[in-house]
């Protein structure tokens, strides 16, 4: 198994009318997230074309500290609520730096 770093794209499709409540959401997800351990960057972006359009851009140590953080309690408060605000499942990606 490779050292490098492990980065996240999580993309979030919002309701058109739960726009500013998704972001309020996830917004609140940053600060817990940023103090565990193994959590290298963690950013909300919401694209300027398409304000329905939320990615949260990640980087992690390794795969145990995102799985680790799937089972966190902020996290596992939120899985359950975010259906409220978005229209689709989150697209959730792990990537790996290539060469």
């Amino acid at each position: 198994m490779s050292n490098q770093t492990i980065r996240i794209v999580a993309l979030f499709k919002a309701r058109p009318e739960r726009v500013q409540a998704l972001k309020e959401f996830l917004t609140q997800l940053i600060e817990p997230t940023r103090q565990e351990k193994g959590c290298l960057r963690y950013e909300l972006h919401q694209n300027t074309a398409d304000p329905t359009d939320f990615v949260f851009i990640e980087e992690w140590d390794n795969h145990q500290s995102i799985d680790q953080h799937m089972q966190t309690p902020h996290i596992q408060a939120a899985l359950p609520r975010v259906g409220d605000f978005i229209v689709a499942p989150p697209d959730i990606r792990r990537y790996q730096k290539c060469g």
